[in-house]
């Protein structure tokens, strides 16, 4: 939860703020909610963990660069980047034999190694699926132009982060949810299971 709300709790105050007040205040708010969910993340997990903290690094740099340009296309292209350089991170690990998801959660779940290499094979052709999106929305929705969505009125930006909240995040976690329901057959039992 507080890795969800982490990512997308600063997206949220992006799109009011970026409504209210410009692209400049919405960066703002973006910067100020990502260093309070990292701060967040520390009180509450007792730890930074690494994917959220990097995902938090590099929303910085590029509202920064946001920031000084008065240009909404750092932060969008972020995703774009973000999103390809952990695909190919996670393709890179499978080929060399160091699968990162399996590093990172093998206390949580318990799959074969031929599971867990099936699940961050999927996950990563989803990352890449989600750079292609958020690149049709970026380019298709203009940051100076006005649109009528659901009968509000939105610039670029504003229809950008609309995207990311209300599409990409239920997608994230229905796609997560159903990939974990599909490795059930790569299941083994975990060290507390054995224990019994």
């Amino acid at each position: 939860m507080v890795n969800i709300l982490g990512e997308f709790g600063p997206l949220a105050a992006m799109f009011i703020v970026n409504a209210a007040a410009g692209v400049v205040a919405g960066t703002w708010a973006l910067i100020i909610g990502t260093v309070m969910s990292i701060i967040a993340m520390l009180v509450v997990l007792k730890r930074l963990p690494i994917f959220p903290l990097i995902a938090s690094g590099v929303t910085i740099v590029f509202g920064i660069m946001t920031l000084l340009t008065g240009d909404a296309f750092w932060i969008k292209i972020k995703v774009t980047i973000f999103n390809l350089m952990f695909a190919a991170f996670l393709f890179g690990g499978l080929w060399t034999g160091n699968n990162f998801f399996r590093y990172i959660f093998e206390k949580t779940f318990h799959y074969t190694k031929k599971g867990w290499d099936r699940f961050t094979w999927s996950f990563a052709w989803f990352f890449v699926l989600t750079a292609v999106l958020n690149e049709i929305v970026r380019i298709t929705f203009k940051d100076s132009v006005e649109y009528d969505v659901l009968g509000f009125s939105m610039d670029g930006v504003n229809v950008w982060i609309l995207f990311k909240v209300a599409f990409i995040m239920p997608l994230s976690g229905i796609y997560a949810w159903w990939l974990t329901r599909l490795m059930q057959p790569y299941r083994i039992p975990g060290p507390e299971e054995k224990a019994e």
